[in-house]
């Protein structure tokens, strides 16, 4: 199953980066995504099956409701 990640997503992950930072903004979606460290800022392309085994959680803003 496929899991609801969209472009400007924060997944914070069960491993921490290199840095020490564990959030990372997503910045391309499909079959893999591209990351941005919230902390130094790097960027990495990892398969989308990989990433989804090593999130904890997804932080999203939600959108306003037009009514």
């Amino acid at each position: 199953m496929v899991m609801d990640i969209r472009a400007g997503d924060i997944l914070q992950l069960k491993k921490p980066h290199p840095c020490g930072e564990r959030r990372f903004r997503v910045l391309k979606t499909g079959m893999e995504l591209q990351l941005r460290c919230l902390r130094c800022g790097r960027s990495l392309l990892t398969p989308r099956q990989k990433a989804e085994k090593h999130i904890k959680a997804i932080l999203r803003e939600e959108e306003p409701q037009c009514l």
